[in-house]
């Protein structure tokens, strides 16, 4: 039995996501929950970086709570806004800090992987992620969304590894070229 930890990093809200997968490629629920950043009453431009020690502390605590095996973390995309993708890449940054600190192997995967691993085409929507997840996992309700796409982020890499590990290759080469 395997254990992944998928992350969907966020500056104001980060999705956390837990899977196992067992050697037949089959994946059980175990844990999913939206990190919230931000706490009532503060400026949120005043206290980025408490929101990043925030992220660094609860990501460490989950971790040391479920004790995943691998970590799955969904990169960067190019946003309109340059400061929102700049926050967005320091909140990555924290989230993997935590991982790394934990000797955890951190595979990425891009938003339109994921899509496409989870719905099957790689311009899905957040509600048609939310609802294959929920199929997936078999979930009862409506999965908040920063924690479904952190699940749909570890489902992707148990699809990439369990290929992978058929194919007699790393995840990486499974995946790309």
């Amino acid at each position: 039995m395997t254990r992944i930890l998928g992350i969907d990093p966020g500056s104001q809200r980060t999705g956390v996501g837990i899977i196992d997968v067992d050697a037949a490629g089959r994946i059980a629920h175990v844990f999913h929950a939206p990190i919230n950043l931000l706490v009532a009453g503060e400026d949120a431009r005043d206290h980025f970086p408490l929101r990043l020690k925030r992220l660094l502390e609860s990501l460490a605590d989950i971790i040391d709570a479920h004790r995943p095996d691998e970590v799955a973390i969904e990169k960067v995309f190019m946003a309109r806004n340059p400061d929102s993708a700049l926050k967005l890449g320091h909140a990555r940054g924290a989230a993997i800090c935590a991982v790394v600190q934990r000797d955890l192997p951190v595979h990425e995967y891009a938003a339109k992987e994921v899509k496409l691993a989870v719905v099957g085409t790689g311009g899905a929507d957040k509600a048609q992620i939310q609802h294959m997840v929920g199929l997936m996992l078999n979930l009862k309700g409506k999965l908040q969304a920063d924690a479904a796409d952190a699940l749909a982020v570890a489902i992707t890499h148990a699809h990439v590894r369990a290929t992978a590990l058929r194919l007699g290759v790393n995840a990486r080469q499974a995946w790309r070229k």
